[in-house]
């Protein structure tokens, strides 16, 4: 169920055998996508149970899902990135399918994130399932 542009991720990472490498296309991949505006963070943005800073803001246009991100962390920032090639696009009654535990482990992201960053992406896929349900 995962989109083109998760696909697309989940072939470059078979091409990089080393996590070095990884990570730092993770990043560079969260470097590529605009900031979100100052004025999107705000309280109801914001994920909590993340050890940085991450703001969500969700947007349903002619029935897809999408949204923008931003954290202060660059990593988390390169997270949010994959996440967004997850979900966005997605018709918002579809996001809630996903099972992004799965797709993430398909990059072997599960085994090679911290604890404290695991439970930022439980989150942060808890705030995208949470918006879409109530969208739906």
């Amino acid at each position: 169920m995962a989109t083109e542009a998760f696909e697309e991720i989940v072939s470059d990472f078979d091409f990089l055998e080393d996590w070095e490498d990884r990570y730092r296309y993770v990043i560079d991949y969260g470097r590529r996508m605009d900031p979100l505006d100052d004025a999107l963070k705000v309280p109801a943005t914001k994920v909590d149970g993340c050890a940085s800073q991450v703001w969500l803001h969700p947007q349903i246009e002619a029935g897809r899902f999408r949204f923008d991100g931003d954290s202060d962390a660059m990593i988390v920032r390169g997270l949010i990135a994959v996440l967004r090639a997850l979900y966005n696009g997605l018709p918002v009654g579809e996001v809630t399918r996903v099972d992004a535990q799965a797709e993430l482990a398909r990059l072997g992201l599960d085994a090679h994130l911290s604890a404290q960053r695991s439970n930022g992406v439980r989150a942060m896929i808890g705030r995208i399932r949470g918006i879409a349900t109530e969208a739906a």
